[in-house]
């Protein structure tokens, strides 16, 4: 089966957040991405090249598409497109969940599709199965947060949600955050079940939602007091926070 114009234009189309949601699928690129997502993740339309459908299965998929290099180029997002481009269905979002007896991750507000992508990756490398985010959060779906989770996304559930009502809801367990006026999360107490909250790239964790927040963590700079950086980057923050988490409660 040849790439139609109509497949072609509908493939374009999910670069936009109103066509991925009217749809319900998402596009994702490339040899290993494709290939992680395909036993989790249902796939609705595969164009690959020879190369890719000799060396992966396909049966499940609902329609194979076989393009050389030149057509793969035309429908893809990338600069170099890498074997295949997969158009797969999204999961149904689900916040009313229980997380107790497990850490979980809040994203308060996060824009920019690197980090978001960066931090569905650290979540999937230290065991947190869900991320909540606030409604205004980045969409997990675009197709740069896609890219930059490097196939994570198969094993970490995103949710979407009211942030204030999730925690209110859980109140029961302990709700982290970093803050400048935090305590020193090495010499701090902290559980191996909860919720850390990271805030806005520019603005941090709003004031409604600092509310809500029962243990506020701070990560010291070396050495302590030292002139440095105004702000850690939000996914580099969540590593070191995670790290500690995991490493605390082996």
């Amino acid at each position: 089966m040849s790439l139609s114009k109509n497949k072609l234009k509908y493939i374009r189309s999910l670069k936009e957040k109103k066509y991925r949601a009217e749809f319900g699928t998402f596009v994702a690129e490339g040899h290993k991405m494709v290939s992680d997502l395909l036993p989790f993740i249902k796939c609705q339309l595969l164009v690959a090249t020879p190369e890719f459908l000799r060396s992966t299965d396909v049966a499940n998929v609902e329609e194979v598409i076989e393009v050389n290099d030149s057509e793969l180029a035309q429908v893809s997002f990338l600069q170099n497109p890498q074997q295949v481009l997969a158009v797969f269905y999204q999961s149904e979002n689900v916040a009313d969940i229980k997380i107790d007896d497990e850490l979980v991750l809040a994203l308060d507000g996060i824009q920019d599709p690197g980090n978001m992508g960066t931090i569905i990756r650290l979540a999937d490398w230290y065991g947190i199965h869900h991320i909540f985010c606030s409604q205004d959060t980045v969409d997990v779906y675009n197709p740069k947060v896609v890219q930059a989770t490097m196939g994570a996304l198969a094993r970490v559930n995103i949710h979407y949600t009211d942030l204030s009502d999730f925690l209110t809801r859980n109140k029961h367990l302990p709700v982290y955050g970093t803050f400048l006026d935090g305590e020193n999360m090495y010499e701090k107490k902290i559980t191996s079940d909860g919720i850390i909250v990271m805030g806005n790239e520019g603005n941090g964790i709003r004031p409604e939602i600092e509310k809500l927040i029962t243990e506020k963590l701070y990560i010291p700079n070396y050495p302590v007091g030292n002139p440095t950086s105004e702000s850690l980057n939000v996914a580099i923050a969540t590593a070191i926070i995670c790290a500690e988490f995991r490493r605390r409660n082996l």
